[in-house]
């Protein structure tokens, strides 16, 4: 986006920019001027539970055997003897010694952590608002078309 662009409409969500400009194009609008803008970012971690040892352990368990699995099938694949059975088997061979090694690692990984990090999470990144930012020469014509838009009847 160019910096002689400017804030054409604002939003409390990402859902109604991206309609507003998925609208103009819809119009035919030369979308490739705009820009969707998220203002005053925050991190947001949402916990999700404790984590010990028994999920430490459960964890790294399904994680190295979802790698066995996929490393045994594939190296089962190339095999020139009955690569359909020798995948199979590889898989579940993979499923075992992955599944342990990763059990093993992840209770050292956790064991090492020390206890500062007992809980799982999952982050994301919020904005207060979201702005539609427009380049400088359709940016009269992009706020005309959105407060149009804003003036309409809701679509059901």
């Amino acid at each position: 986006m160019q910096s002689n662009s400017r804030v054409v409409a604002s939003f409390p969500d990402y859902a109604g920019a991206q309609y507003a400009v998925d609208a103009l194009a819809d119009r035919k609008f030369p979308v490739d001027g705009l820009a969707i803008v998220g203002a005053n970012l925050q991190s947001y971690e949402q916990i999700t539970g404790r984590r010990g040892y028994g999920r430490a352990a459960l964890e790294g368990f399904l994680s190295g055997a979802v790698i066995g699995a996929i490393i045994g099938w594939l190296f089962g694949l190339f095999s020139f003897i009955d690569p359909l059975v020798s995948a199979f088997l590889l898989a579940l061979w993979g499923i075992l010694i992955g599944g342990v090694l990763g059990l093993v690692l992840g209770l050292i990984a956790h064991a090492l952590s020390g206890g500062r990090r007992d809980f799982s999470s999952v982050a994301t990144v919020r904005a207060e608002r979201y702005d539609v930012l427009a380049a400088a020469e359709i940016a009269d014509e992009a706020e005309r078309a959105i407060a149009e838009l804003k003036a309409a009847p809701a679509p059901h």
